[in-house]
């Protein structure tokens, strides 16, 4: 199998960071060009991110050893890659703009940002789950007045931990949801080193989290219309986001009422058998088993299970049934991985798979 040659926009931080280990020994790609602001340009990588590096494992000696790019030096890039992933810390405005300039310049785009969440013709993926919203890249070509260039997303890190759990029973009418979302201090691009205020401590506020929370899912739920993604209008979804003293994975105690009240049993059985267009294609990234369901009534932790599948499998506990709701459960995802560039870096292997991702 060919591999592709990839960039990583944005590589000198944490998500990028998280971009380069997973891909130094990937079997589809190869990482040939390393991206960022105008600091970094001109370094070479272990010089960029000297006292900056946040990986337990040491970065490979041949990507330290490569310069980094300007994110301007479009030309450049193109010239070494065939698609890139972005993970840039910018504004809004400034990563829509950035994002669609290399999509116009026909180098795709995989993005871990949230820039683009909302376009209406820029799918965003959990591969798992929406899959079929990948057709809309035909109309986004059209619109871009590209033949390779385009953009993909992830949706929210934090969604991750409840979305699949919740699509596995959609056959029983999912209406209301009430989430919690526990989130790691890596959530906002920190070590307990660079934020000693958050040991010992717990912050009842993201700042944006709980919006996205409630309406991506909606998105990822919804259908693809005329070269367009519609986002559903059910279920109801309310939210509550806190920042807790965890380095990795973000856990979500999660309330739900159904139209057709499943027994525990189904939705046990409804957990185990799901699986996505990942498992069965085989993708690299891609966890054996979605949905890991235990026990233990103490289970999953955190620091225990966060790295299930690599980091890349959802697990979920607790399930019962509640007083107010039909049933509550807890979940758990790995946010820098499942929720971040391992969900990136997933969607590229779909998009190389189903013949969007080529060689130029």
């Amino acid at each position: 199998m060919e591999k592709l040659r990839v960039g990583i926009i944005g590589a000198t931080g944490m998500v990028g960071q998280r971009f380069i280990m997973l891909l130094a020994e990937h079997p589809y790609f190869e990482i040939t060009a390393l991206v960022a602001g105008s600091r970094s340009a001109g370094k070479k990588y272990s010089e960029a991110v000297e006292g900056r590096w946040k990986m337990k494992a040491d970065c490979p000696s041949w990507i330290s050893d490569m310069t980094v790019i300007s994110s301007d030096n479009i030309d450049e890039v193109s010239s070494l890659v065939d698609f890139v992933f972005c993970a840039v810390n910018m504004s809004k405005d400034e990563t829509r703009a950035l994002e669609e300039r290399y999509a116009r310049a026909e180098i795709p785009v995989v993005s871990n940002n949230s820039a683009n969440r909302w376009t209406p013709d820029v799918p965003m993926v959990i591969p798992e789950i929406n899959d079929s919203h990948l057709e809309v890249i035909k109309a986004q070509r059209e619109r871009l007045g590209t033949k390779r260039g385009f953009i993909a997303v992830k949706p929210n890190c934090s969604i991750q931990s409840y979305v699949g759990a919740l699509t596995a029973l959609e056959k029983f009418g999912v209406k209301e949801v009430v989430a919690t979302t526990y989130q790691a201090i890596s959530g906002a691009g920190k070590t307990f080193k660079e934020w000693p205020e958050m040991v010992d401590n717990l912050i009842p506020f993201i700042g944006g989290e709980e919006e996205k929370s409630e309406k991506e899912p909606l998105r990822v739920w919804g259908k693809v219309v005329d070269g367009k993604i519609v986002p559903a209008t059910s279920p109801v979804i309310t939210t509550q986001c806190l920042r807790v003293p965890v380095t990795d994975g973000h856990m979500a105690a999660v309330f739900v009422k159904f139209e057709k009240k499943p027994t525990k049993e189904e939705i046990l059985e409804a957990w185990k058998s799901y699986k996505g267009k990942p498992q069965t294609l085989g993708l690299p990234s891609a966890p054996a088993q979605f949905i890991t369901y235990f026990e233990e009534e103490n289970r999953p932790q955190t620091g225990v299970d966060r790295d299930l599948y690599g980091g890349m499998g959802v697990s979920c506990g607790r399930l019962r049934e509640d007083t107010v709701y039909d049933y509550k459960f807890v979940g758990l995802s790995h946010n820098t991985l499942r929720g971040a560039a391992g969900g990136a870096v997933l969607i590229a292997e779909l998009l190389y798979r189903e013949g969007y991702l080529t060689a130029k």
